[in-house]
């Protein structure tokens, strides 16, 4: 299944992606929460599209309304890694995104006041769909519910120039674009397989493949489930490959008015305007 959110923003209805539109799933589930994931196999398992209102394509939002946890994982492609002049990780490095970043895969991309370094990140991004606990790798992937893009937007200088946590570089207000589908982990298949890139204005400055993770996402899982809870709507995105602005020569960073355009294989593709916030 291709799961998507449809609608103005605080608005948005669920819905069903089918070869011929929008399937309205509002008559069904209230929303697709961390709540409602859990049920949502068996009660669309014998529903028709066909038979339901459809949506027209508009604006896209978040495919999960919300997360109790936004985790992320660092420096998961090697390439990445020297780009960033940073050692290979001997285990992954886990980092936090504020819930409150997410947004929807087309919406702007607001740089903060005072920000001068924020940057782009495309990545695979997990969606847990039962409690994970202690889990091994070989389970790992049952805990899945499905995939989506996301583009982990960074502002490099909060994240590594000040002290503290890298949260802070990566919480902004739509530094969390995801979607535009939540595509179940039966549709997708391997995610060790897939395609990836992303464009600045037309500029391609991002080409991976997910088989170059370090860390695969079957060993993420399991490595944080030793030492958190994951629960039904987590968000875990895994990384980066290289090409992003922090690693070139000269440095370049987003500015007013940019544009950024990723996809994933099978998961679709974002478009950001990048607009400078306003203070207050």
């Amino acid at each position: 299944m291709k799961l998507v959110r449809i609608g103005p923003k605080g608005a948005e209805k669920p819905a069903l992606a089918t070869e011929t539109g929008f399937a309205d799933l509002s008559s069904i589930v209230s929303d697709i929460t961390p709540e409602t994931l859990g049920d949502l196999p068996a009660k669309l398992k014998d529903v028709d599209p066909a038979g339901l209102p459809q949506l027209e394509a508009g604006r896209f939002g978040s495919p999960i309304a919300r997360t109790g946890h936004f985790i992320a994982i660092g420096l998961n492609y090697a390439d990445h890694a020297e780009e960033s002049g940073m050692p290979i990780p001997a285990e992954p490095v886990v980092f936090s995104k504020a819930p409150s970043s997410l947004c929807g895969p087309n919406d702007d991309v607001l740089l903060p006041p005072g920000s001068e370094k924020s940057d782009w990140e495309v990545e695979l991004a997990v969606v847990i769909g039962r409690q994970a606990d202690h889990v091994s790798q070989a389970e790992a992937l049952d805990h899945v519910f499905g995939y989506m893009i996301c583009n982990d937007v960074s502002e490099r200088a909060w994240q590594l120039e000040g002290t503290g946590q890298w949260i802070k570089g990566k919480s902004a207000p739509t530094f969390g674009p995801v979607g535009p589908y939540l595509v179940t982990a039966d549709e997708l298949g391997d995610p060790q397989t897939l395609d990836m890139f992303l464009d600045v204005n037309g500029k391609r400055c991002q080409t991976g493949n997910t088989r170059t993770m370090i860390f695969a996402v079957d060993e993420i899982i399991a490595y944080l489930s030793r030492h958190m809870v994951l629960m039904p709507g987590d968000v875990i995105t895994t990384g980066t490959p290289p090409g992003v602005g922090m690693g070139m020569k000269p440095q370049t960073f987003l500015k007013d008015g940019d544009e950024m355009r990723l996809g994933i294989s099978g998961l679709g593709e974002q478009t950001q305007r990048v607009v400078r916030r306003k203070p207050g």
